[in-house]
């Protein structure tokens, strides 16, 4: 008998979907499915390809209506903000649109009497394993390049978002995707690791948390299979004495909170030059003291339940051990109703008075938490926002470009913001340093990290 995968909704703990879990002899199956479509697909033209590609973006773009509640049920996200369709869209299109470049032959044409050209080649089977918190986005960015790029791809959801990879699986196969190119499997972590470990897999990409990415790195040892991992993160934000602080205001509420904090790019640590501290606390309160936690399915919800009361209790301990070692908290959670212990409802929390000894300045929450420290000056700042064993994105709030970018070149993370933050350009490559993982999604890069180099050396004067 197979393993069950249940998908418990975080809106009133109920069984809201299950699904078997793949045998062996049926992941046998995938693997020989993908193998053999593979080739013929990556000898498909690319403009069959990314064509292909688009078709299943109009079938996710028709499904939007039922998969914004479908979302808000399986990993509590309000209807109100309506789903992932904008970044699916935006992204999808961008690898659309630059495929061809990104893919194109490199010449040197320095040598009379020679041909010589670098060619990038499909690297094979693409494995996808991917994360609750933002399940649509984080898939697009692997599947739509690499399925564009000529590989085949196998998805292994999370058991949060289940549907999600049915939904993915619907699309491709309305827009007329070959057998076997796309396929969505249902995997427990044991199997999972066994298929990695069996060498069958030429690539993998996984988001997650950083013991999962050491667990993926320790299957595929001797595999010799390439790897891209997005793992934990950290974020800082630092309000220079320059910012325009209303607007650094609401769009740092808004990075923090968004998603109920599970966010791999959100705002988790502030720092905030003295001279504009106060005015900056005192606003950020204000805001987030209107957030309205509830039901993710009532359009008047702003703030839903995390995707798991575990999550909750996580941020629940860190906010709590901040308050023993002398934090200040500023929200009054008990006008937050649904916030309960021992459930996934939690309400948004803003301390201060904290330092870099506390576990909610220096590990990842993934929650509705942020800790606000005030800075004397850039060095000072910079010093806190690299201790960190984390680096996916930093932002800088200012009105000095110079002064962002100076800042910036020194900010250990794979991304640096200015006057923005918790948001992924697909011209831009999305990477990140240490603890955070390694290799890159979107832009050329992107590409490149999904196919394989190949050199072409013909002597053709002899």
């Amino acid at each position: 008998m197979s393993d069950v995968i249940k998908l418990i909704s975080p809106v009133d703990g109920s069984v809201y979907a299950e699904r078997p879990a793949l045998d062996e002899s049926a992941l046998n199956r995938v693997v020989t499915a993908a193998r053999s479509a593979q080739a013929d697909w990556a000898a498909a033209p690319l403009a069959e390809r990314v064509a292909c590609c688009l078709k299943a973006l109009d079938a996710l773009k028709a499904m939007n209506d039922e998969v914004v509640p479908e979302l808000a049920w399986q990993m509590g996200r309000p209807v109100r903000y309506g789903g992932e369709l904008g970044g699916t869209v935006e992204r999808t299109e961008y690898c659309a649109n630059t495929a061809a470049e990104a893919l194109a032959d490199i010449e040197r044409t320095d040598k009379p009497g020679f041909k010589r050209y670098l060619k990038r080649v499909p690297l094979g089977i693409v494995m996808v394993i991917a994360p609750w918190n933002y399940p649509f986005m984080t898939a697009i960015n692997t599947i739509m390049p690499a399925l564009m790029a000529g590989n085949v791809v196998i998805l292994k959801h999370a058991a949060q978002t289940l549907l999600v990879g049915e939904r993915l699986a619907r699309a491709f196969e309305i827009a007329g995707l070959p057998k076997g190119v796309f396929q969505n499997i249902v995997l427990t972590h044991a199997g999972t690791e066994k298929l990695l470990g069996s060498g069958v897999i030429d690539h993998v990409n996984f988001t997650g948390s950083v013991g999962g990415g050491r667990a993926i790195e320790k299957a595929l040892s001797g595999t010799f299979a390439t790897l891209g991992l997005e793992l934990g993160g950290k974020d800082p934000a630092y309000v220079r004495a320059d910012a325009d602080l209303n607007y650094a205001v609401e769009n740092l509420v808004d990075g923090a909170f968004y998603n109920s904090g599970q966010c791999c790019c959100g705002i988790e640590r502030i720092y905030v030059h003295e001279s504009r501290y106060d005015k900056f606390v005192e606003g950020f309160v204000d805001l987030t003291s209107q957030y309205k936690l509830g039901n993710p399915l009532d359009e008047a919800t702003t703030l839903g339940p995390m995707a798991q009361t575990r999550f909750a209790s996580w941020v629940r301990e860190q906010t709590q051990e901040a308050l023993r070692k002398g934090a200040k908290a500023h929200i009054d959670t008990t006008s937050f109703a649904m916030d309960k212990d021992g459930t996934p409802y939690l309400a948004p929390q803003v301390l201060t008075e904290v330092n870099h000894q506390m576990s909610v300045m220096r590990e990842e929450s993934f929650g509705p938490v942020v800790g606000i420290m005030k800075v004397k000056d850039d060095a000072e700042a910079l010093q806190f926002m690299n201790d960190s064993p984390y680096g996916l994105t930093a932002s800088i709030w200012t009105e000095d470009v110079d002064a962002a970018a100076e800042i910036g070149d020194k900010i250990e993370t794979g991304t640096v913001f200015m006057n923005r933050c918790d948001y992924l350009d697909p011209a831009l490559v999305w990477t990140g340093v240490k603890d955070t993982g390694k290799g890159a999604a979107l832009s050329e890069i992107g590409f490149h990290n999904l196919t394989r180099p190949k050199s072409f050396h013909f002597r053709v004067d002899h």
